[in-house]
């Protein structure tokens, strides 16, 4: 019986190891900008419906993935929008795993920023790259959440035609770890 019981506690204790050491360095994984704040700036305000910021996206580095990932992704989202689900300001995907930042403006299209071989599907506001924030006048301020996510895959098999939903439901199902920073604007 003693043996037994010495067999489980090594047992136990060699999968507490690999359940920090999986867990322990998706824990460290993290998200920064130096453009962001507890607010957004105008620099990341969207330029229409109403709204008259720069539309740009803010520069975003990360650090401590997990070894098996395979590629990135990072998406913008408003969960306060009065949608009833939401709205997608970005949704960029396919980012090579020897990638660890955007710079600042990479969701323009335009400007080729984005990393070579990434995609920029479309966002809520019907066209793909990145569309800064833009609350109803009046409302309570929104949160912006800005997310990487290591995934273990290389790639989607998506483009970028695909609804931001659509891209949430594979990255959800590949995300190994995520990390999230959250910014506020009100108007």
């Amino acid at each position: 019986m003693k043996q037994h019981t010495l067999h489980c506690q090594i047992a136990f204790a060699f999968l507490a190891v690999m359940l920090t050491a999986t867990f322990g360095q998706a824990a460290n994984f993290t998200l920064f900008s130096k453009d962001l704040g507890g607010q957004l700036s105008d620099r990341q305000v969207f330029s229409g419906f109403g709204c008259t910021g720069k539309n740009i996206s803010p520069e975003l580095r990360w650090q401590n993935a997990p070894s098996e990932t395979k590629s990135f992704a990072v998406t913008v989202y408003d969960p306060d929008a009065p949608t009833g689900s939401g709205w997608w300001h970005w949704v960029v995907f396919n980012i090579p795993a020897s990638v660890n930042q955007l710079t600042a403006d990479a969701g323009n299209p335009l400007k080729s920023l984005a990393p070579k071989g990434s995609v920029q599907s479309i966002t809520d506001y019907g066209k793909s790259g990145f569309g800064g924030a833009c609350p109803p006048m009046g409302d309570k301020p929104h949160r912006y959440v800005f997310t990487v996510y290591a995934l273990k895959v290389e790639k989607l098999d998506l483009d970028s035609a695909s609804p931001p939903a659509m891209v949430g439901y594979y990255l959800n199902q590949n995300a190994l770890a995520k990390a999230s920073l959250i910014s506020y604007y009100g108007r």
